[in-house]
């Protein structure tokens, strides 16, 4: 049976993933897939990626392509989430601050250099015209533990992360979200080390048949609302709204999205030049 290691955040999105191993369909095909969960986010994948420990990624998308063109040998093989993720911005609750413009040239609280918490940090202040140089300044926080504790602590005034994952913070007084800033494109690909697909293509369109047949019929399966809530701890109302605003995918993600991403990456300095599609890319 061959061993492969995926990894993701453990978040509503993956839900399938779970879904797919508890029914032991990749066990039915030969596969011991292996999920590891990733607190960190995307920043803590890229590593994961670039040291082995895993072999596939559910990882942001302008997380990933940052870091293949930073040399991270990994290709994205497929889009999982078509839509995109709307970032909640929060302070703590007690907070001074009230709006958006309150926190120009404030303290960002981020889970790593590179993380998406990082990136959309940077869309955000470029939707409001700041000065990228002058009012963005960060504060390491590692995870979601790590913001609350630093929120409150006033370690850093604000924390960028899905809004719906928050939300049960904004419900417990623990966090207040003052806007929303949805990513200007797909959210969620899935990316694999460049030497599993070189010796495990089959395989790896095995896993992908799998998980797309699952997330193809996600939103009709019985009660899925409900398990969701009970899984995630959230509120039924909460998870109705978010499915009724995700939607999966099953295909490559296209030229114009990558070059999309790349432009943006690059305008704001995040990336040090923009790459060829197939550079990014590897078509099963």
């Amino acid at each position: 049976m061959k061993k492969v290691n995926i990894g993701g955040v453990p978040e509503h999105f993956n839900l399938a993933w779970y879904l797919t191993l508890k029914n032991g369909e990749y066990k039915a095909k030969d596969i011991n897939l292996r999920w590891h969960d990733y607190h960190g986010g995307t920043g803590e994948m890229c590593k994961g990626l670039r040291s082995g420990e895993i072999d596939i990624a559910v990882i942001l998308t302008e997380g990933i392509v940052k870091d293949i063109i930073a040399g991270n040998p990994s290709r994205i093989v497929q889009t999982f989430v078509e839509t995109p993720l709307i970032w909640g911005i929060h302070v703590a609750e007690h907070s001074k601050f009230q709006t958006i413009e309150d926190i120009k040239g404030a303290t960002a609280a981020i889970s790593r250099y590179g993380s998406g918490s990082h990136l959309m940090a940077y869309i955000n202040a470029k939707n409001h015209d700041w000065d990228l140089e002058k009012d963005l300044n960060f504060e390491v926080i590692k995870n979601l533990d790590g913001a609350k504790k630093g929120l409150t602590k006033g370690d850093a005034d604000y924390f960028m992360w899905e809004k719906f994952t928050t939300k049960p913070l904004v419900d417990d007084g623990i966090f207040r979200r003052i806007d929303n800033c949805p990513s200007p494109w797909p959210c969620f690909v899935i990316a694999v080390r460049e030497d599993f697909i070189k010796n495990n293509e089959d395989e790896l369109r095995t896993i992908l048949d799998i998980i797309n047949q699952t997330t193809t019929d996600f939103k009709s399966i019985p009660s899925i609302d409900r398990t969701i809530a009970n899984r995630y701890e959230q509120e039924l109302e909460d998870v109705q709204e978010w499915l009724s605003l995700t939607e999966w995918a099953q295909d490559i993600i296209d030229k114009k999205t990558i070059e999309n991403v790349q432009e943006q990456l690059f305008n704001l300095n995040i990336i040090p030049k923009k790459v060829n599609y197939k550079d990014l890319i590897h078509i099963l």
